[in-house]
Order: C-alpha cells, then sequence, then structure tokens
C-alpha cells in the first residue's frame, strides 16, 4: 500500500526539474530524460541489456532504508548536471550531443558533487543491470551477459 509520502517521492523522477541560469528559467527537463541519456552515457552496453535505470532509481528514492541525504544528492546532481551542460553549452544535458554530454561529465567528474554523483550513478546502473527479474527492471539480460547461473530458489516477488 503507498501512503502520500511514498507517492511524492516516487514521483520525483516524473515531475519537471526547473534548471535555472543565475535568476532565469532557461529549461525544463524531466530527471526521467536525464537519466536515461545519462545511464547510456555512463554505461553504453545498458542500452543492449535494456535496462531500466529510471525505473530502478525510483524504487532507490522510496526506499525507507536509503538514506534522505543519499535521495537528496542523487535530485540535486541531477539538477546540478543539467545547470553544468547549461553553463558550458547553452542547453539542457539531453538536448546536447554526445561529444557534448562527455565534456559535461568530465567537467563534473573533477568536481567532489559531481564525482560522487558519477560513482553513484555508476553503482546504481550496476545494481540494476544485475538485479532480479522480479523487480521488472532487468530481464537477467546481465547475468546472461556474464553468463552468470542463478541460485534457487529466486524471489517469488519484489522485496524492495
Amino acid at each position: 500500500m503507498i501512503n502520500r509520502r511514498n507517492f511524492l517521492k516516487a514521483g520525483f523522477l516524473s515531475s519537471s526539474v526547473l534548471v535555472l541560469s543565475g535568476c532565469e528559467l532557461f529549461s525544463v527537463t524531466t530527471p526521467i530524460q536525464t537519466i536515461k541519456i545519462l545511464q547510456y552515457d555512463l554505461f553504453p552496453h545498458a542500452k543492449k541489456l535494456g535496462v531500466n535505470m529510471s525505473k530502478y532509481l525510483q524504487i532507490i528514492l522510496s526506499h525507507s532504508r536509503i538514506d534522505e541525504d543519499e535521495k537528496k544528492h542523487i535530485k540535486n546532481g541531477i539538477k546540478w548536471l543539467n545547470e553544468e551542460a547549461i553553463k558550458l553549452f547553452g542547453k539542457a544535458y539531453i538536448k546536447l550531443d554526445s561529444l557534448q554530454r562527455q565534456k559535461v561529465l568530465i567537467l563534473i567528474s573533477q568536481t567532489r558533487w559531481g564525482d560522487r554523483f558519477i560513482n553513484r550513478m555508476l553503482t546504481y546502473i550496476m545494481e540494476a543491470v544485475f538485479s532480479d527479474p522480479v523487480y521488472n527492471v532487468s530481464s537477467g539480460s546481465g547475468w546472461e551477459w556474464l553468463n552468470f547461473k542463478t541460485g534457487l530458489p529466486q524471489p517469488k516477488e519484489a522485496l524492495l
């Protein structure tokens, strides 16, 4: 059963992120749009494996055992990534070409928040890639990719 707090937390990825340039509204994008592109920039093989990183992040952002500071860092990181893209190229991250997005990632990786954000996103991408199919984030293709044989029995329902 979903309560109001969890509903609002889960709604973050479908809401808009307002990207400001100075004090002016510059762009409106959704975190889902950013995450979908970011996951392929950080781990291009995710597309072939059919990983749904945005769905996985919804699970993370609504989970009671994930620290609130961690959740805040994810949300801020998405916003700050777009702000850095605007500073460098005058466009939101999702509107940049591949080379420009890589330049943004290289630049933010040299900052404390950016390095931590990229590290966390890579961790979550790997968790999504190797998650059990019961979570509907990955079909088990990550396991096949590594030729991994799971233990039995496998979970019958999601525990998160």
